[in-house]
């Protein structure tokens, strides 16, 4: 059978590997552990498909030593670690002894529990074995304690070039650069290796001047020491000198590998740049790279996020059962990326196994598109599942969700679970804390983890201050950004955004105007928080002359707080001027024309109000439905105006009436300029009477103990006698009601509110 062998040291790939099978078939040697051995060889050298590969192991009715370590290094290249130590055992229970080529796959694919090995291929006379002791020297490197790698180190007599870089390795892998650059200048003899070694550690520990240093000082480069420069580059966040080195790679002699490609591809994908994509793409096809499923899985992550999801899904569906978590995972990404998360979900329901990556992305997924009680939803599946470990990227992606929800309830449990799993927080962990207690309405909580951090960033502050923002809290805010810069913290466009929201919010003119005039270059937004600011507080003329001034075109943001200025002052023509502009620039918004009716209604002007009610009919802009809602037992419990579909509605219209008389007891009379019908004045009381926030404060004050604070969120701003009447609510029932709607937060206490009723 020479002619076989001639064959199969041809062999380039897997149809021709299938070929060879087939005459290895037709000579009946297929069960012939010699025959067995070869193609499961064969097979981990092209990277076949794991279930061709099994069916030629069980091929062999009695596998021999040599067969069951083809089929465990085949094992071992695949990542399949489990199916080692499995085979491992099966080769046992067979009562194959295994010689020493199969322990230092046995110990690397066992991980840390490797180490339990060593005194067992010490009794079986396999401790000398070089590659038996290299990779047992390799666990205690990796897991430690890297003291037993050391001594295992000092006791080899005839000390080899691989000895010298597994140690260099294992010191930079416990951050240990003294000692890694100590050995590396004492060794007497550097091979390609050692160099590459180097350049990987330089760059772990993000020194990537003494990286490259050291990969221009190197004698000799091979493909895996450009790959190493390259990755340093990629892993740090340097695109553009990942690119730049790529392009000197192709001008050497060394030609880029699957793993080149995949970084560089990589560095592309973070860029989002198709012109450089399909660049990229045009090479691979003039170099004929052959791509396997780590480089297709990269290129599919690239077009995903350069936009081309049409292309993404192609490739994905190319790779059938090449397919592996990174590319499931890819795609679930890019799915959620773009918003349509039914097409992520049903790729996350049929992937076959799910990890913590897939979990993260699906939940980021919902938290990012404004789907936040499915995210907490799916983080609740995630647990009670217990194939994946919550880690603190999900826990970022529930506590933002809980913040966006207004749950603190929600919120409490899942940093009593980052305790009780001792989940570290990094600080974007800790950013997302900030925005938890701030969005539920919890300042003292958000500042105090704010000052527990050791270390803060840009988005800390950023994060406390639009808290403040939302608050009406326009000193602290102020104050937040002088210590930024007395930190020496860059002030950026979304910190100015935030100080300026928070000076409108607390009616701080002057101190808003100081804070305007020192930025260099305004962007759009902060001329939107300047117009919103000089609005609030009645200097609307001002606020038209400062949309004349401006450098660029106004956007809807501008207009937008023009229009609401003038709805809070009544002045209608100026009013009609910003609404014309907002109906050109956003003709689908409803609130713009829900707000130009409010200006009409609060000045009687009905048939005005019916000229644009039937503009929005006409123009198929439907009027945004408004909703309110509670945290109770885990749930939010959400209101709708008039909503009469919650279980407990014959109680809430009940207490409604009641707080109703009560209230009209102490003097209220119904505000009904927001109805923007002109209907008979009961029914207008009616329709005030019902709105949702009313309905989950009523609600909360049946459920909750007397007392407690009242926490509701609204989707639309709180009208005026909604806001009278929880003011009184507030006295009434000597609760604190906090209110958090569009625009800030409302805290209702003893009959009056935070905002000083300036909003």
């Amino acid at each position: 059978m020479s002619h076989l062998g001639t064959i199969a040291c041809k062999i380039s790939n897997l149809n021709q590997l299938r070929q060879l099978h087939a005459q290895i078939i037709c000579n009946s040697l297929h069960y012939h552990n010699y025959w067995v051995a070869l193609l499961i060889g064969q097979c981990t050298r092209l990277r076949a498909p794991l279930a061709y590969t099994r069916l030629i192991f069980q091929s062999a009715p009695c596998p021999n030593v040599f067969v069951f370590t083809s089929m465990l290094k085949f094992y071992s290249q695949l990542g399949a670690h489990h199916d080692v130590v499995s085979l491992f055992e099966q080769m046992q229970g067979c009562g194959v002894r295994p010689d020493a080529f199969v322990y230092p796959i046995l110990i690397k694919s066992s991980g840390k529990a490797g180490i339990t090995f060593h005194a067992h291929v010490l009794k079986l006379g396999h401790g000398l074995d070089r590659y038996v002791r290299n990779s047992i020297m390799d666990i205690y490197a990796k897991y430690g304690p890297i003291e037993i790698s050391r001594e295992l180190f000092d006791e080899i007599p005839d000390k080899t070039v691989a000895d010298w870089n597994l140690m260099i390795s294992g010191y930079w892998n416990w951050g240990d650069e003294a000692e890694a650059c100590r050995l590396f200048d004492v060794m007497p003899e550097r091979n390609v290796v050692t160099w590459t070694a180097m350049v990987t550690g330089y760059s772990k520990v993000k020194n990537l001047e003494s990286a490259r240093r050291c990969f221009n000082e190197m004698p000799e480069k091979s493909v895996v020491s450009w790959n190493a420069m390259l990755s340093g580059y990629a892993q740090n966040g340097f695109a553009e000198e990942t690119l730049r080195l790529f392009d000197e790679m192709i001008n050497t002699k060394h030609q880029p590998d699957e793993t080149t490609w995949v970084t560089v591809i990589s560095a592309c994908s973070s860029r989002g740049n198709p012109i450089l994509a399909e660049s990229l793409v045009r090479m691979l096809n003039l170099k004929q790279i052959r791509l396997n499923c780590f480089v297709k899985t990269a290129l599919l992550d690239m077009y995903a996020k350069c936009g081309s999801l049409a292309t993404a899904q192609k490739i994905f569906d190319e790779l059938g059962v090449y397919r592996n978590s990174v590319t499931w995972n890819a795609m679930i990404s890019a799915y959620a990326r773009v918003g349509d998360l039914t097409s992520a979900r049903e790729l996350f329901k049929n992937m076959p196994k799910r990890n913590v990556v897939s979990w993260n992305s699906m939940i980021a997924g919902y938290a990012q598109n404004g789907q936040s009680a499915l995210a907490i939803e799916l983080f609740k599946e995630m647990i009670s599942t217990k194939d994946s470990k919550p880690d603190e990227v999900t826990m970022v992606s529930v506590i933002s969700a809980c913040g966006h929800l207004g749950a603190l309830e929600l919120g409490n449990c899942a940093v009593n679970f980052l305790t009780e799993k001792q989940i570290k927080l990094s600080i974007s962990g800790f950013n997302s804390l900030i925005f938890m207690y701030s969005k539920c309405g919890r300042m003292k909580d958000a500042m105090r983890i704010f000052h527990e951090m050791g270390t803060r960033d840009v988005i800390s502050y950023n994060t406390l201050i639009a808290g403040f923002a939302a608050h009406g809290h326009g000193s602290e805010a102020i104050k937040l950004m002088l210590k930024m810069k007395e930190e020496g913290i860059e002030l950026d466009r979304v910190t100015y955004i935030g100080v300026l929201t928070a000076c409108s919010h607390a009616g701080l003119l002057e101190e808003g105007r100081k804070v305007f005039e020192s930025i260099k270059a305004p962007a759009i937004d902060h001329f939107a928080c300047m117009v919103d600011l000089l609005g609030r507080m009645g200097e609307l003329d001002e606020a038209k002359r400062l949309i004349e001034r401006m450098p660029m075109e106004p956007h809807a943001g501008v207009y937008g707080s023009l229009l609401n200025a003038c709805r809070i002052y009544r002045r209608v023509k100026l009013g009609e001027f910003a609404a014309n502009k907002l109906f050109e620039l956003e003709p689908d918004n409803s609130g713009n024309y829900v707000l130009l009716s409010n200006i009409y209604a609060s000045v009687g002007r009905w048939e005005d109000v019916e000229r644009i009610r039937l503009a929005m009919i006409k123009g198929g802009v439907k009027k945004t439905t408004g909703w309110s809602w509670v945290e109770f037992g885990g749930k939010m419990h959400k209101f709708i105006v008039g909503d009469r579909s919650h279980e407990r509605s014959e109680d809430i219209y009940r207490l409604l009436r009641e707080l109703g008389k009560k209230m009209r007891g102490v003097g209220y009379i119904a505000d009904k300029s927001c109805v923007l019908r002109d209907v008979e004045e009961e029914d207008k009381e009616e329709m005030v009477g019902t709105h949702s926030e009313k309905l989950a404060i009523a609600f909360s004050l049946l459920v909750t103990e007397v007392g407690s604070v009242i926490r509701v969120v609204k989707n639309l701003r709180v009208c005026w006698d909604c806001h009278t009447a929880i003011k009184m609510i507030s006295k009434l029932e000597g609760r604190e009601i906090i209110v958090r709607d569009n625009n800030r937060f409302h805290c209702f206490n003893n009959g009056l509110c935070s905002c000083k009723d300036f909003w």
